[in-house]
């Protein structure tokens, strides 16, 4: 059976509104996704490490409790486990303060089994750390030789934007080794000073990847990507370049998790609409991406319903395969 196995940090996420604390959760842009794919009944695996504290008792169990495997969580035993604080404006968008006391990331853990067409996801500032790069890049390496499909989430923070010159090679390598590569407006205009799609994908993106999503908010997504191949040869001039608007009719409690949602409904769609290593390979045809990037809207828009990283338990109960 497929599966997706995940890899990311992981932090407890304390919201607050008015400068006044209105919940706290465990999260992780990878962790997020991960939970929401376990509700929706597919079979997951997360990655990741934490500190032996109560907070990451809370992490390991919230993930069991949602069907997603824990086996492969690094727990530090000198350290206090990372904290996120999400201060939402009058849109309920998030600003973000990050504190962490791990002073020795070292990332440790024995190779998941990986069989093709399993998925793998990552990104944000996990996937480029230069401390624990080694043991990253040497399991990316490995699930591609086993035959996964490698989905990266950019997801670079402001906060990183003077180590841009230094992690460029570690994002590059990331960007080379994905099959599906998403980012948003932010990522782009932090790391490259760029704000358009077209600018960005040919720019930045085309020479590495051919599948490339670029979400902005409530704007519409963009989609550019390369047309399928039958035989040896393209079908049909040029490429994919789409956008697909935002539904105007979601009541935004918080953002919080939303981009984090979309990538686990599109890995959601890929796995329910049969998307393996070898349609990767060919190219995806447009029908095939309206039906993943929908999915990816849905859970993106129930995740923004409410204060929680990830969708309900009801609406993932919906979701799983009958």
């Amino acid at each position: 059976m497929r599966k997706v196995i995940g890899i990311g940090e992981t932090v407890l996420d304390i919201i607050f509104k008015n400068n006044q604390p209105i919940g706290a959760v465990p999260g992780g842009s990878t962790y997020n996704a991960m939970i929401s794919l376990g509700r929706a009944g597919v079979p997951a695996q997360f990655i990741s490490e934490t500190g032996n504290d109560r907070v990451g008792e809370m992490i390991i169990s919230f993930l069991k409790e949602n069907g997603v495997g824990a086996e492969y969580i690094n727990v530090f035993p000198d350290s206090k486990s990372p904290l996120s604080l999400a201060f939402l404006n009058e849109q309920n968008d998030a600003e973000y303060l990050f504190y962490k006391d791990h002073p020795h990331d070292q990332l440790d853990f024995v190779m998941p089994d990986v069989q093709k067409d399993d998925i793998v996801m990552f990104g944000s500032y996990f996937a480029i750390n230069p401390v624990i790069r080694p043991q990253v890049k040497g399991f990316l390496d490995y699930a591609r030789q086993k035959g996964a499909i490698l989905y990266y989430d950019v997801n670079f923070r402001p906060s990183h934007k003077n180590e841009v010159m230094k992690l460029t090679p570690n994002i590059l390598e990331n960007l080379e080794l994905a099959d599906i590569v998403r980012g948003s407006h932010e990522d782009f205009e932090v790391m490259y000073k760029k704000d358009d799609a077209d600018k960005v994908y040919r720019a930045e993106i085309s020479f590495y990847c051919k599948k490339f999503i670029y979400t902005q908010g409530s704007r519409p997504i963009e989609l550019r990507a390369e047309r399928p191949r039958v035989g040896d040869v393209t079908s049909g001039m040029g490429g994919i370049s789409k956008n697909y608007p935002i539904p105007s009719d979601i009541q935004v409690v918080s953002t919080i998790g939303a981009g984090d949602n979309f990538n686990a409904g599109l890995v959601y769609g890929m796995m329910k609409y049969g998307i393996t290593r070898e349609v990767i390979e060919r190219g995806l045809t447009e029908e095939q991406w309206d039906l993943l990037i929908g999915c990816g809207q849905r859970f993106s828009a129930e995740c923004c319903k409410s204060l929680n990283n990830y969708i309900s338990k009801e609406f993932g109960e919906k979701m799983r395969p009958t």
